[in-house]
This record gives C-alpha cells, sequence and structure tokens, in this order.
C-alpha cells in the first residue's frame, strides 16, 4: 500500500473492527472491512490488505472470501493486471438494508408455517410466536418506507 496509515487510521480500524465483531464477523474479516472503509485509497490489493493488517496470507483470504460471500466488499479488475482490487460496499448501504430486510419474508413465512404445525395446549407460547410474525411483517413494511423516503 502506498500510503501507510496513521496511528488514528489504526485505531480507528481497531475501534471499528471491535464493534463489527459484535455483529458477528470474526476478527480478521471485521479488520478487513474496517480497513476498506478507513484507508486513503478506495481499493486494496489482497497484498495491500495482508500487509497493511500484518496478516497470514490464509486468514486475508479467508476473510476476503467471506466478507465477498456476504456481499460487504466488492472487487474491480484491471485490464493486463492480475490482481483484484477490493473495495468496500458502505456505499450501496440502501441495497443491502432492503436485501436484508427482504430476506426476512422468507424466514417469517417459515415461522408462520410452524405456527399453524404447533400444539395447541402451548397458547402462551404460540401467541408470542404470532405476536412475532405480526411484528416482522410490520416491521419490514415501515422499514422499507424508511428507506425508501429517505432523503427523498
Amino acid at each position: 500500500m502506498e500510503n501507510k496509515l496513521t496511528n488514528k487510521q489504526k485505531e480507528l480500524i481497531e475501534s471499528f473492527g471491535v464493534i463489527q465483531e459484535g455483529m458477528g464477523l470474526s476478527p480478521a474479516s471485521a479488520r478487513v472491512d474496517a480497513l476498506l472503509t478507513i484507508a486513503d485509497t478506495t481499493e486494496l490489493t489482497f497484498d495491500d490488505i495482508r500487509e497493511s493488517l500484518e496478516l497470514s496470507k490464509s486468514a486475508t483470504s479467508n476473510a476476503i472470501n467471506n466478507l465477498l460471500m456476504l456481499r460487504r466488499i466488492g472487487y474491480k479488475t484491471k485490464p493486463g493486471d492480475r490482481k483484484r482490487y477490493f473495495h468496500t460496499k458502505l456505499g450501496q448501504w440502501k441495497n443491502t438494508f432492503l436485501d436484508s430486510i427482504n430476506g426476512l419474508t422468507a424466514y417469517n413465512e417459515v415461522v408462520k408455517e410452524i405456527l399453524t404445525h404447533r400444539t395447541k395446549k402451548t397458547k402462551e407460547f404460540n401467541d408470542q410466536l404470532k405476536d412475532f410474525t405480526e411484528f416482522l411483517a410490520y416491521y419490514q413494511e415501515e422499514s422499507i418506507k424508511l428507506i425508501t423516503n429517505w432523503k427523498k
């Protein structure tokens, strides 16, 4: 990486990484995602990432593959260059949120189906499940409105 990280950038990578770990990312994935958000350049190669974070090749590869699978990062290639240039997808947050919210549909449908096949002997629990499915539907509807109307 041409520009070395400042001490403040290193602190921010650590802080942002810890927060993302709390949201379910592995430590290496969290640091890679944080680096791609904080670095002065918007695209970094595998080696840039590995060297900046002082990770092994294996840890770097696993972190990148995990973030690609989660669609948190993307990459570009350049003509005549075999390297991949990784970038954060944080700028595409609306689509990410909408995908996540829309992903709740299948989850909610399965919970509703479970509810129809549950014993009637557990009325209190069944009522809680029904409340949950109703809340999920409401949450989806209102969240989509929020995102759609944001800065309209």
